[in-house]
């Protein structure tokens, strides 16, 4: 299906549609961004469509979820093209809600989710994650979606919005695919935009290493040993800081020393003034030259 998507504004409207939507009986999917859309999204979207009968895709630069104004506002709008990019695809709507939609004036309430939320991300950025469950479950409350979608790339967010609806018994199904990636390996990212071309040069070197120290781990090595080598790994190909490179259980995110469950390797590294995040599976299912581009069945 092309030509334009509808775009909704208020949530009035939103729960016309979907009121709607409900008579007929359909399964509706939400997939929630922040606009700026890349492949990564595109796939999340495309996995909805074949998932349910009607998808929503929101947008919406949520002012919770950042630490710093000057990231708030130098994150890139650009609804005109994400819609154009939407159409094609045969995206049933766009909810873009107007601030007061999201949070109406004396609004005074955040959804905290503790355990996963703590340490990686959730030690640098404090706060963060409150601002993500939160307008993740309004988004979820607002759209009364039967599914939702994220990608696997900001794997404690995925952990953080399954505990949160878990919790708060909404009857959601939060759904995970697999992280796109570029030809040559890099992890698709709004932030990607912000690398110049000597570090986009670089920038691949991150999946690169994390594959790497993923395949020594499996293979028996020392963790402790093997991650501080990857660390040093990372530094000498030109990244400036790694915030964190650490193993973490795969279902719920605890600290691992050694590799006796599935486990992720999660990383957050500056490369100049952008932040990259990532990770891999222990063993690792993505293999060098071979990249995970479309979503799990």
């Amino acid at each position: 299906m092309s030509g334009q998507i509808p775009i909704v504004r208020t949530l009035a409207g939103l729960r016309d549609i979907t009121a709607g939507w409900r008579r007929e009986g359909a399964r509706i999917a939400v997939v929630p961004t922040m606009g700026a859309l890349h492949e990564g999204h595109l796939s999340l979207v495309r996995a909805a469509l074949a998932e349910a009968d009607r998808v929503i895709v929101t947008l919406f630069v949520n002012p919770r979820q950042f630490n710093s104004p000057a990231d708030l506002a130098a994150y890139p709008r650009t609804e005109e093209s994400d819609a154009a990019r939407l159409a094609p695809l045969g995206t049933d709507l766009l909810y873009a809600p107007d601030a007061d939609q999201v949070y109406p004036e004396g609004f005074a309430t955040t959804v905290s989710v503790a355990g996963v939320s703590e340490g990686l991300c959730g030690a640098f950025r404090p706060g963060h994650f409150d601002g993500v469950a939160t307008v993740v479950a309004k988004l979820f409350l607002q759209t009364g979606a039967d599914c939702a979608f994220f990608g696997e790339k900001d794997f404690q967010q995925l952990h953080v919005v399954r505990r949160m609806a878990r919790d708060l018994d909404i009857p959601i199904e939060v759904i995970a695919c697999p992280t796109v990636r570029e030809p040559d390996g890099l992890a698709l990212s709004s932030r990607n935009a912000r690398l110049s071309p000597a570090e986009r040069a670089i920038a691949p070197k991150l999946a690169q290493i994390l594959i790497s120290t993923a395949n020594r781990l499996d293979a028996g090595a020392s963790a402790a040993l093997t991650l501080e080598r990857a660390r040093e790994a990372i530094l000498t190909a030109g990244f400036r800081d790694v915030e964190y490179l650490e193993m973490r259980a795969e279902a719920d995110l605890s600290p691992l020393d050694v590799f006796d469950r599935p486990a992720r390797l999660l990383v957050a590294a500056w490369l100049g003034d952008t932040r990259l995040i990532d990770n891999v599976e222990v063993p690792p299912a993505v293999r060098p030259g071979k990249p995970s581009v479309t979503p799990r069945d």
